[in-house]
C-alpha cells in the first residue's frame, strides 16, 4: 500500500469512528436533549465526517464543473450525498461517502497490486552491467555500452545486454520470457540474450546490440505499450460512459421533477422531499465505476497473466481478436516441426552403415547446406577434409568427391542418372539422398525435419477448444506435406508453395471465412513477417530473441513449445469470459436496482451496495485474470 492510499485509509477510519460516536451520541435512545433533538447541531456535527472523507470528491467534482467536464462518478457522488444532507438524512449521505471511498481505496489497491504482480512478473530489466576497468570490475549502466564491450556476469546475475558467450560456460534460467523454468545450457560461440538469469559458471559476453535494442527492452516496451491499443469493449465502455453518465444524470433530474409536478396536477400532495430522494438513491446507484474500473482492469490482467506464461500481447485487441480464431494457419518448418533435418533411415546399403556415412559425410564435408549438415551430424565424428580430393558440386542434382581415393557420388536421383547408375526408390518420406561409390549403387540416406514432440497434441487440443480448422503451409513436396499434416491430424495442407504464395494463400482463406470468425497465422516470426501481418491475428513461435518476431507479429510465443498456442488461446477466451461476467453483472445489477429505485423500493443502503459492492466484486473477479497457471 502506498502513501496515498494510506492517507485515504486513516480517513477511512476516522470518518467510519466519528459517523459511528456521532449516531450513538445523537440517538434517541441515549437521549441527550441538545443532540437529539436538535438539527443544526446534528447537521455540524455529520458534516466534520463527511468533509474528512469526502473533501477530495468535492474539489474533483467542482474541478469537473469548470472545467466542463460536468458528468462523472465524482459529481454524481457529490450531487447525491450534498443532495441527502440537504435532505436531512445525515447518516446516509456520510455513509455513502464513506463507502464510496472504501470501494476507489479496494479499486486502487487491486490495479496497484495487479501492476506490481506484472513488473514482478517481468523483473527483467537489469540495473547494471559489469565491465573490466583498471580497478577490476566496475557497474555502469545498461545505457552507457557500447556494442562490442565484453561484460562479466557471475552467477545469479541477470545478462543484461544481448551478446555472444566468448569465455565459460553456465547454465541460464530464461523462465522469466519463456515462462518455462527449464535452464538451458551456453558456451563459447553461444548467443545469449539479456533478461536471462545466470545460474551457474561465470560468463564473459560480447555485446551486440545497444541496451534500447536489446531483447530485455523491446519485451518491457511491447508490454508497457500494451494498453494503448484498446478492444472493442474497451471502446464500447468508454463510448457507454460518455452517454449513459448523463443519461443517469437527467433521469435523476426528471425523477425529482415531474412526479411531483403530476400529483400537484391531479390534486395530490407533491412529496417532493420524498421523490428527490430517489432521485438521489437513483443517481448513487447508476454510477458506472464497476464497468469503467473491472473492463480495463481485466485486460490489463490478462495481458499480465499472459506475459508470466511467456506469451506476449501487443495490445487488449488481440487479445480479444485470438479468443474469436477459429481458423489457425501454420507454417510447417519451425512451427509444426523442429526445423532440424535428420537421418532417418539408410537403406539398401551393401556396405557397413557406419562405413556408408562415413563416406558420404566427407563427401559433404565441405557444404554448408542443411541436409549436409545433416550427414555430417548423423556420422558424429570428426571428419578429416585432407582425406577429400575433387570436389564437385553438381547444380541441383549433388555433390561428387574422391574420399580416399574412392569415387563417391552423393545427390538425388537425376544424379544417378547422370552417371548412369541404376537406383532403388523409397518409400518413406523425406529428402531421398543416393549414394554410388566407384560407381556402384551402395544404398540410400533418408533424411527428415523431424516433429515437435507436441506438436499432435496441440493441434488436438485446439480442436476441442472450437478451432475447426488447421491449415498447413509449407515449401516441402506434397508427398511430404501430406505425411507430415497426417501424422497431426491437420485439416487442410498447401505444399509446393513459394515465400509469396503463403500471403496469397492466407488471403483467399481470409476471403472465404465468415466475418466474425477470426484467422490467426502461426509463423517461426522470420521469415514469415508479410503474413504475420496479413493475417487477422500474426502470432510469432519461438521468438526469444528475434528482433524480426517481436516487430512484425501481434503475439509473441516466447518459446518453441505448439502447446503454447494452446496457452495463449486459453487465455484469451478466459480473459473475455471474465470481461462479459463483469458486463452482464454489472449492467442487470444496476438495472434491476434502478427500477426498484425508481418505484421507492431501494433505499440508499442498496444504492451503496449497487455501486461499491457489485465494483469490489467485479474488480474481484477482474484481478481472476493474471491466474494462468491452470489455463
Amino acid at each position: 500500500m502506498n502513501k496515498k492510499q494510506k492517507k485515504v485509509l486513516i480517513r477511512i477510519i476516522v470518518s467510519a469512528v466519528l459517523l459511528i460516536l456521532i449516531a450513538i451520541l445523537t440517538s434517541e435512545k441515549l437521549g441527550i436533549p441538545f443532540l437529539s433533538d436538535n438539527g443544526i447541531v446534528q447537521l455540524i456535527l455529520y458534516l466534520i465526517p463527511y468533509f474528512v472523507i469526502g473533501y477530495d470528491i468535492l474539489k474533483k467534482a467542482f474541478k469537473g464543473i469548470m472545467n466542463r467536464q460536468v458528468f462523472d462518478e465524482n459529481f454524481l457522488m457529490a450531487v447525491a450525498t450534498v443532495g441527502a444532507i440537504c435532505l436531512g438524512e445525515y447518516r446516509e449521505g456520510v455513509a455513502v461517502m464513506l463507502f464510496y471511498q472504501i470501494g476507489e481505496l479496494f479499486q486502487s489497491y487491486a490495479v496497484g497490486k495487479s501492476r506490481r504482480n506484472i513488473s514482478e512478473l517481468m523483473d527483467i530489466r537489469p540495473d547494471y552491467a559489469n565491465i573490466e576497468g583498471e580497478n577490476g570490475l566496475e557497474q555502469v549502466d545498461p545505457d552507457e555500452v557500447e556494442i562490442g564491450t565484453i561484460i562479466i556476469v557471475s552467477p545469479g546475475e541477470k545478462v543484461p545486454i544481448d551478446g555472444v558467450v566468448v569465455e565459460g560456460n553456465a547454465s541460464v534460467n530464461t523462465s522469466a520470457l519463456t515462462g518455462e523454468s527449464v535452464p538451458r545450457t551456453v558456451s563459447v560461440g553461444d548467443e545469449v540474450i539479456s533478461g536471462c538469469i545466470n545460474m551457474t559458471g561465470v560468463l564473459k559476453i560480447r555485446t551486440t546490440k545497444e541496451f534500447g535494442e536489446s531483447t530485455v527492452s523491446k519485451i518491457l516496451e511491447l508490454v508497457e505499450n500494451s494498453s494503448s491499443k484498446k478492444s472493442r469493449s474497451e471502446n464500447f465502455i468508454s463510448r457507454f460512459a460518455h452517454y449513459y453518465t448523463p443519461a443517469v444524470c437527467y433521469g435523476a433530474l426528471a425523477l425529482a421533477v415531474i412526479p411531483p409536478i403530476i400529483r400537484l396536477i391531479m390534486g395530490l400532495p407533491a412529496e417532493l422531499g420524498e421523490w428527490i430522494y430517489r432521485a438521489l438513491t437513483f443517481l448513487v446507484i447508476s454510477c458506472p465505476c464497476a464497468l469503467v474500473i473491472s473492463i480495463p482492469l481485466s485486460f490489463f490482467a490478462g495481458i499480465g497473466g499472459a506475459s508470466k506464461a511467456g506469451v506476449l500481447v501487443k495490445g487488449s485487441n488481440y487479445l480479444e481478436a485470438l479468443a474469436s480464431v477459429k481458423h489457425i494457419v501454420f507454417d510447417k518448418t519451425g512451427t509444426l516441426t523442429k526445423g532440424i533435418f535428420q537421418v532417418t533411415g539408410v537403406h539398401h546399403s551393401n556396405m557397413e552403415r557406419d562405413e556408408l556415412l562415413e563416406l558420404a559425410a566427407h563427401a559433404e564435408s565441405f557444404s554448408s547446406h542443411p541436409i549436409g549438415k545433416s550427414v555430417q551430424a548423423a556420422y558424429g565424428k570428426t571428419i578429416d577434409q585432407s582425406r577429400v580430393t575433387d570436389i564437385e558440386e553438381i547444380s541441383g542434382k549433388g555433390v561428387t568427391a574422391r574420399v580416399d581415393g574412392r569415387k563417391v557420388a552423393i545427390g538425388n536421383s537425376k544424379l544417378m542418372e547422370l552417371y548412369f547408375v541404376p537406383y532403388k526408390d523409397c518409400h518413406d518420406v523425406g529428402t531421398i539422398l543416393h549414394i554410388a561409390v566407384d560407381d556402384e549403387y551402395a544404398g540410400h540416406i533418408v533424411i527428415s525435419d523431424v516433429l515437435k514432440d507436441n506438436s499432435k497434441d496441440a493441434i488436438k487440443r485446439l480442436n476441442k477448444m472450437g478451432v475447426n480448422h488447421t491449415v498447413m503451409l509449407t515449401g516441402d513436396s506434397k508427398a511430404v506435406a501430406d505425411h507430415v499434416a497426417g501424422e497431426l491430424g491437420i485439416s487442410e495442407v498447401n505444399s509446393e508453395l513459394l515465400p509469396g504464395d503463403k500471403v496469397s494463400k492466407v488471403e483467399e482463406l481470409l476471403d472465404a471465412k465468415p466475418s466474425k470468425e477470426k484467422l490467426a497465422f502461426v509463423g517461426d516470426g522470420i521469415n514469415d513477417a508479410p503474413v504475420l501481418s496479413r493475417a487477422d491475428v500474426g502470432i510469432a513461435m519461438g521468438a526469444l530473441g528475434s528482433d524480426a518476431a517481436i516487430e512484425a507479429a501481434d503475439i509473441v510465443l516466447m518459446d518453441d513449445d505448439p502447446l503454447k498456442i494452446v496457452k495463449a488461446i486459453g487465455i484469451s477466451k478466459k480473459c473475455m469470459r471474465i470481461v462479459y461476467e463483469n458486463i452482464y453483472f454489472a449492467i442487470g445489477v444496476k438495472l434491476i436496482c434502478l427500477l426498484l429505485g425508481a418505484l421507492g423500493i431501494a433505499n440508499m443502503w442498496l444504492a451503496i451496495f449497487a455501486d461499491v459492492g457489485v465494483m469490489v466484486i467485479a474488480v474481484l473477479n477482474a484481478i481472476r485474470a493474471l491466474m494462468v497457471k491452470n489455463v
